[in-house]
């Protein structure tokens, strides 16, 4: 990874200067955001967008990505070459390609409005504080329409290579672009050269799957059975029968709220920890138990030589619990255990062998599949600043974090802002991580995110006052009332 050689380095920080080219990936809304305060900035923009759709996870289809390996714990190796291997359909290769998105027919924001919106866009008036899926990639894709970055997406077009060689100045960018033809379909692959590049593509792509023992062998015996909550999509097939539920997360909540509704027993098993703050939204009747040690399959059961289960016919198994319970007579398994962090496009910057303790000061990604290393604020990569990261911070009010940070990036890709030497950033980033306790989240927010914006502001708006730029007007007054309305709710929340 080269560094980069279009800035003004002094004792006192980095000044960026000479970008003009900037490459954004991902056209959710941390995307669309990034693309729009680049673009008001006078950037050239060009958006790589792997689907045919702004929106990113608010994006509905009905079509579910394929079911990930099991177990699935660490960045996996990208398989660029998977999409050209024989006998694939168009249908196919399209999916490989430009997998779908998380997205549930009944998903929900579950940040209220107030407090989860883009300084570019105002929801419309009387927008009720959660909302339905559709209303939200609405909004996403008004933001997109009015700030004219449709215009600036490079549709069906995945990036498979970022990297900058030692000694050059500019970001190579190499894509792959799906493209249907009367005949079938066409792959066009391209380089392309960028002043800098904005990664934006999210976190919700490669399922996270614990390796609980005999987890694999439920699912390789009863495959419809048995699935990560990104293939969810309605609760329709779970109607009166028993879930099992691993996971706490919003995803989790979901599904027991839907299943349950259809008449599901909800068994929710998990790990007691300080972000399990969504137990009140659970179903009266859910039965939740600590985290599952173990899946048994019995062997002499009828059922078990059976493919696929008969409708009505619970999974010949069960489920002993870490206090020793045994769970019998489960007909579903979901596992709600969130996702990997992994940017397989970043080549050698991506280590999945790699404990996060021995990540040195130039790796993104390790083992754990959760921390994107080596940040200045969760946005700057520390050795050339020139490649940013927006939404990476977690357990924060995503739209609105997600819309400052942009306009964050854009201040200081114009040399409106000056960056700390980069012996302070590092510096600052190895303390972060000595304070980081492994139960925690790295780059959680969890109720402090206003603190991180004042401390951003007041770094940028320092230097954009020396320079006589106009000042980040940050987070505005209604966005600070409902965040301490919110962070109340949180602690409130918070509880076994």
């Amino acid at each position: 990874m080269g560094s980069l050689s279009n800035d003004s380095k002094t004792e006192n920080g980095t000044i960026l200067g000479n970008i003009k080219d900037v490459a954004v990936i991902g056209a959710g809304i941390s995307g669309v955001v990034s693309a729009a305060h680049l673009l008001r900035a006078g950037f050239n923009v060009t958006v790589f967008e792997r689907t045919g759709v702004v929106g990113g996870v608010w994006d509905y289809e009905p079509q579910p990505d394929r079911a990930p390996p099991f177990p699935n714990v660490r960045p996996p190796s990208p398989n660029w070459s998977e999409v050209e291997k024989e006998g694939l359909s168009s249908d196919e290769v399209e999916l490989i390609h430009a997998p779908p998105n998380p997205c549930y027919a009944g998903l929900k924001n579950n940040i209220p409005t107030p407090v989860m919106r883009s300084s570019l866009l105002r929801w419309p008036e009387g927008s009720e504080d959660f909302v339905d899926q559709k209303v939200v990639n609405t909004y996403i894709n008004d933001i997109a329409r009015i700030h004219k970055v449709n215009d600036h997406v490079q549709f069906h077009t995945r990036v498979e290579n970022v990297s900058k060689p030692e000694g050059d100045s500019k970001w190579t960018v190499k894509t792959s672009t799906f493209t249907r033809t009367d005949s079938g379909h066409t792959l066009t692959k391209k380089t392309w050269k960028f002043d800098a590049v904005v990664v934006a593509s999210g976190h919700y792509h490669t399922p996270f799957v614990p390796d609980i023992p005999g987890l694999a062998t439920w699912k390789q015996h009863f495959p419809d059975r048995i699935i990560h909550s990104k293939q969810y999509r309605t609760p329709a097939p779970f109607a009166n029968q028993t879930v099992l539920i691993i996971g706490a997360g919003v995803s989790a909540v979901d599904i027991a709220n839907e299943t349950a509704a259809l008449g599901a027993k909800i068994i929710q098993s998990r790990r007691v920890s300080k972000y399990d703050v969504l137990g009140p939204r659970l179903p009266k009747d859910v039965v939740r138990v600590p985290l599952v040690s173990k899946f048994i399959i019995d062997e002499d059961s009828e059922d078990a030589k059976t493919q696929p289960l008969k409708p009505g016919h619970a999974i010949p198994g069960k489920a002993i619990l870490e206090d020793g319970q045994v769970i019998e007579g489960i007909d579903r398994v979901v596992i709600a255990t969130g996702y990997i962090t992994t940017y397989p496009f970043l080549g050698d910057l991506e280590q999945p062998l790699v404990p996060w303790q021995d990540a040195d000061d130039k790796v993104l990604i390790t083992s754990d599949g959760y921390i994107t290393h080596n940040l200045h604020k969760d946005v700057f990569y520390i050795p050339d600043p020139s490649l940013a990261f927006i939404g990476v911070s977690h357990y924060v009010s995503t739209f609105s974090l997600f819309d400052f940070q942009a306009q964050v990036a854009a201040k200081v890709f114009a040399g409106h802002a000056k960056l700390p030497p980069q012996s302070v950033m590092k510096q600052e980033h190895k303390e972060r991580k000595a304070r980081f306790q492994p139960d925690d989240k790295f780059h959680s927010m969890f109720a402090v995110e206003d603190a991180y914006v004042e401390e951003v502001l007041d770094w940028v708006n320092g230097d954009a006052a020396k320079a006589g730029q106009e000042p980040l007007p940050g987070l505005d007054e209604e966005w600070h009332a409902g965040y301490k309305v919110f962070k109340e709710r949180l602690k409130s929340s918070r509880g076994p």
